[in-house]
């Protein structure tokens, strides 16, 4: 008896405050007036359809920061994906319900345990250089690149004991253990697929393919200037007829968020994603009659902002000091004025938007300077005679101005308790590198993503056989509990869902009290696009859609 999804078509019908004035705000615990209390949603984009669509036009897009690489299937960064997605199509994607839809496979099936997982894929497909492609690319990525590379399929496929490929078109997946998340993650990222005729043999972390793909998307990558624009360009080979719609599809890097503001604002770019502008700009753009600024298309990108603290630290390894870090931290001010309203504070690592898995009832550490000062002193750090009790640096990820306010407001907070914070800002192959790799930091502001489940978005960080030296967004705080890993490993096969739920909802209590990162608060993303653009939320992530449904109403 085999369960089965069939889908034989695929068709998608702060601003700025003075620096003085928030540390006064800090210090004086003064709300400021005027700001919205809670996260919300601005405009409504144009209903997602293709009636009507017509092909032809240009997109300029703005991308900030630039990608490290376009090797998503070693670095998931958030910008490399955006583009990754567009060149590259995955087995499956996902809607704005967060439910599996076709892509290169085109229906599936499961056998009753679970254990056997058959792949129908399409037929007529093309890699960008005009080599079909098969179910030998499948197997391939999957044997080498799913279980040496892919961060997320390595950790989340570890019980895929076979893949075999009885014809061009059928992939059957063999698992030594159930897996019920692994429907949920067979997208370009999680469970990339690579050309075999390209990748089989070489140096894959090196290959000069890495940073100029050949994929199956809707867009062909033709180049990328550093410092300036990653440009695609229609594929007319597609699998699905009529698709893309656009004809090119560049990306424009502009890290200063000013220009970024004003590159929309002027049409010189016509779409951003993931907070593209400062909350104030985004205030401004909502009354325009030529922009939309709207939180819809991010239903699967649920995430936090938090504070890693290196466990391995002689001070941050101490409980009392991670709890009087929150406990001086007022994190309704922090999305008051640094993030304009477009957040709320976090309860745990779980994002309240992820409804199914959420747990509300974990220990908390409201803000509380006393509580906070008196922790500090029985963890053994009293204030000395210069008025500090220790001195920490505090390593921001550096993803733009929002970033660097944030780690500028804790830096404040923390001298308030006394601790000492010396607040560095790197390049982001250095701050990738200190934290990921060498371990090499005290505190770090960073951010992630929970996705449908907390198998892929969450278990990386607290499991401690997730740990992956090098691998960028795994376990770099060094924390490990038994009592966790167990609770994770149940769920890794349990198919009772109620139970699976259970499990990952004693995680959430377990490491809010042992404090093995310190989540701030919750994101809530919108975008800035030009209100002719359709279909730009037809998606479960804005960074994943692949923009083959996206179209120019000019109508409008």
């Amino acid at each position: 008896m085999t369960t089965k999804h069939p889908h034989a078509t695929f068709t998608r019908g702060l601003d700025r405050r003075g620096f003085l004035a928030l540390t006064s705000a800090l210090l004086g615990s003064t709300v400021l007036a005027g700001l919205p209390d809670a996260a919300h949603a601005l405009d409504k984009a144009l209903p997602n359809t293709v009636d009507g669509a017509v092909k032809g036009g240009t997109l300029d897009a703005v991308i900030h920061p630039e990608p490290p690489t376009l090797a998503s299937f070693i670095n998931t960064s958030t910008p490399g994906r955006a583009v990754f997605s567009k060149i590259f199509d995955g087995l499956l994607d996902y809607g704005p319900d967060l439910a599996p839809r076709p892509q290169l496979a085109e229906s599936w099936e499961s056998s009753q345990d679970g254990l056997v997982w058959t792949l129908r894929l399409r037929k007529n497909v093309f890699w960008h250089d005009g080599t079909p492609f098969t179910s030998a690319d499948v197997k391939f990525s999957a044997d080498v690149i799913w279980k040496k590379y892919a961060p997320t399929a390595r950790r989340v496929l570890r019980h895929l004991a076979s893949t075999e490929a009885p014809d061009e078109h059928t992939i059957v997946l063999t698992l030594t253990q159930s897996t019920p998340v692994l429907i949920n993650a067979l997208d370009a990222v999680a469970a990339p697929v690579l050309p075999k005729h390209l990748y089989e043999g070489t140096d894959i972390p090196n290959n000069p393919r890495n940073n100029a793909p050949i994929g199956t998307g809707p867009f062909v990558f033709k180049e990328w200037v550093r410092g300036s624009h990653i440009a695609l360009e229609r594929f007319d080979k597609y699998w699905q007829p009529g698709r893309p719609f656009l004809d090119k599809l560049t990306w424009k890097i502009i890290s200063d968020v000013a220009g970024r503001a004003n590159a929309l604002e002027t049409g010189v770019v016509q779409y951003g994603e993931r907070n593209p502008v400062t909350f104030a700009d985004a205030d401004r753009f909502k009354t325009s009659d030529k922009l939309v600024v709207s939180t819809e298309g991010y239903n699967g990108f649920s995430g936090t902002l938090w504070l890693i603290p290196n466990w391995r630290d002689p001070i941050l390894g101490n409980q009392k000091v991670r709890a009087a870090i929150l406990h001086a931290i007022d994190r309704q001010l922090l999305t008051r004025t640094v993030w304009g309203g477009y957040a709320v504070p976090a309860t745990g690592p779980v994002s309240s938007l992820l409804k199914t898995f959420y747990e509300p009832a974990t220990p908390q550490y409201p803000f509380d300077k006393k509580k906070a000062e008196a922790l500090l002193d029985e963890a053994g750090f009293p204030k000395k005679a210069d008025g500090w009790r220790f001195k920490l640096t505090h390593d921001f990820i550096p993803f733009g101005d929002d970033y660097r306010r944030t780690g500028e407001f804790v830096r404040q907070a923390l001298r308030a308790v006394g601790i000492d914070v010396e607040l560095r800002s790197l390049d982001l192959a250095t701050w990738t590198k200190n934290v990921f790799t060498d371990y090499n930091f005290q505190l770090v502001s960073s951010w992630g993503i929970n996705w449908q489940d907390p198998q892929l978005g969450i278990e990386q960080h607290f499991w401690s056989k997730a740990e992956s030296k090098g691998t960028p967004w795994f376990n770099a705080s060094g924390y490990a509990s038994p009592e966790v890993d167990a609770l994770f490993e149940d769920a890794q096969g349990q198919t009772d869902a109620a139970k699976r739920v259970a499990d990952y909802k004693e995680v959430q209590k377990i490491v809010q009290r042992d404090l093995a990162r310190l989540d701030l608060f919750e994101f809530r993303w919108f975008g800035v696009w030009d209100k002719r653009l359709r279909n730009v939320t037809d998606t479960f992530d804005h960074s994943q859609n692949n923009f083959a449904h996206v179209w120019w109403d000019h109508t409008t």
